[in-house]
């Protein structure tokens, strides 16, 4: 969560305007709507002039959206999960089990990230003659 979201967190904020969300989210307003249309978020509360109106409960969720986004997950799988999680406790099994999969894709490309770093590391060593603990 970026600091600015962390720090509404159990402060009891719990009505902020769609640009307060994206300068303490770093989402853009486009996304945020984006988000809103495609289900991701559940129907977002509205002021009496029609403006959205965003709950602690709401910037918690953006947050956790982000790093299915940041962690790779596609869009229809978040939309998956954004689905299950409307059906409450009743769907938590295949919460858990999607988690898991992208879990286990995420520990996967780290993996081979991680594999390709020490083959770099180690060309920057032969090219260089320096011990790889040097090579940063």
């Amino acid at each position: 969560m970026t600091s600015s979201a962390l720090e509404l967190v159990g402060s009891g904020v719990a009505d902020l305007s769609i640009r307060q969300v994206a300068e303490r989210t770093g989402l853009s307003i486009h996304t945020l709507r984006y988000y809103e249309r495609a289900g991701l978020i559940s129907s977002v509360k509205r002021a009496a002039n029609g403006h959205r109106r965003y709950s602690e409960n709401d910037l918690i969720w953006l947050e956790f959206l982000k790093r299915l986004r940041a962690t790779g997950m596609p869009t229809s799988q978040m939309k998956r999960f954004a689905e299950l999680r409307r059906q409450g406790d009743a769907s938590k099994a295949e919460r858990i089990a999607l988690l898991k999969t992208h879990y286990l894709s995420v520990e996967n490309q780290i993996d081979e990230l991680s594999n390709n770093l020490g083959a770099i590391r180690e060309k920057i060593k032969r090219l260089s003659g320096a011990s790889p603990e040097k090579v940063r």
